[in-house]
């Protein structure tokens, strides 16, 4: 029995090694035949195409000449005329605002008007004395100008305390043939974009040591911009003056024009990146209403190229800075490999330029697949 299960197991052991060794050169040839087509493979065709090169700016539009309305008096907001979205014409009123003076503002203002009607009739009588006495030659002509002097001053100064007063109580005054009031009106033509005051609420004066209360934004929308930002990597590509297709986030499917009008020297960090602010002005709305605030993407037209011969950028391979792509050979199931001249790419389509005639097919580049053991 034990020369028959040598046998046996010499059998299986020349069995085994059989299999092991079919199943390598199973493997071999599978291997050598992978870069085989089998003449189905998938593939696209070089035709005629545009190929344009872009930078992203991201931003919002606005106005080019935003106003802030304030007031140069102090007081309390009385009248409201137009409200926000209203077209207003320069010299419209906007807003009346009527002086609250305190208490003793007021009590001042009384008493200074007071004080120099006083004293413009004790020189009114001064004043007739000296008359009197210059008529018989008993003053001189000097002493006499300067009474009269004196006496003018007052009563300039009573007419300022009483317009003054005059003003505190009811806001408005006449000076020969200009009305002076606290109505501010519209410095340019143009729309209400903001009303930031209600009636009732306190007016802070606009002066040279504080800035004010701002009471409404005005602008002229007949002119818009684009302001936004730009990554540090495209910017050396952009000038002033290229042409600009914006989308904006809040009208899908329009597309505005303008240009690049204005590119910021100074970069700064905006959630952890380098950029660059630019300003674009808009020249074609194609009928679009805007309205300031509007977000939205600018392309910004780098380089543009029609009428070329192109091809998707995912069936080129780059290696040693060459480019290649694989055509299919002259018998089924050949892949053939040929160098080839790129262009200008937007990062899907690319440009050739030698190498590849319009018409012929260029091959899907296999796709590779991560075999875990």
């Amino acid at each position: 029995m034990a020369p028959r299960n040598k046998r046996f197991k010499k059998f299986w052991i020349s069995f085994l090694a059989l299999l092991v060794l079919g199943g390598g050169f199973f493997f071999i040839l599978y291997s050598n035949t992978s870069n085989v087509s089998n003449g189905n493979d998938p593939h696209v065709t070089a035709e005629i195409g545009t190929v344009v090169e872009k930078a992203l700016a991201t931003g919002t539009i606005e106005p080019e000449n935003e106003i802030e309305i304030k007031s140069k008096i102090s007081g309390v907001v009385s009248r409201i005329f137009a409200d926000a979205g209203d077209y207003v014409r320069s010299g419209d009123p906007l807003i009346e605002v009527s002086p609250d003076p305190t208490p003793l503002e007021l009590a001042e203002a009384k008493r200074n008007l007071e004080r120099t009607q006083s004293e413009e009739k004790r020189l009114a009588r001064e004043l007739e004395r000296m008359e009197q006495l210059r008529d018989r030659d008993l003053v001189s002509a000097q002493d006499y100008e300067e009474i009269e002097q004196r006496y003018h001053d007052v009563q300039i100064r009573t007419q300022i305390n009483k317009e003054r007063l005059e003003l505190l109580e009811s806001g408005r005054i006449t000076i020969g043939e200009t009305l002076i009031e606290s109505v501010i009106r519209a410095p340019i033509d143009g729309f209400i974009l903001e009303k930031m005051v209600d009636v009732g609420e306190p007016v802070v004066p606009l002066t040279s040591y504080q800035s004010g209360t701002p009471l409404m934004s005005l602008a002229a929308m007949e002119e818009l911009l684009f302001k936004g930002t730009i990554d540090e990597i495209d910017v050396g590509k952009v000038e002033e003056g290229m042409p600009v297709e914006l989308k904006i986030g809040a009208l899908p499917g329009v597309t505005v024009y303008g240009e690049v009008s204005k590119i910021s020297l100074k970069a700064k960090q905006e959630d952890n990146a380098t950029v660059f602010p630019v300003e674009i002005r808009i020249t074609e709305t194609n009928g679009a209403v805007l309205r300031a605030g509007y977000s939205a993407n600018a392309d910004i037209i780098i380089e543009r190229m029609e009428n070329v011969l192109t091809i998707p950028e995912r069936v080129v391979d780059i290696r040693d800075g060459q480019a290649y792509v694989e055509i299919p050979g002259d018998e089924p199931g050949i892949r053939l490999e040929r160098e080839v001249e790129l262009g200008l790419s937007d990062a899907i389509t690319v440009q050739v330029k030698n190498g590849l005639e319009e018409g012929e097919k260029v091959l899907e580049r296999p796709t590779r697949t991560l075999t875990v053991r």
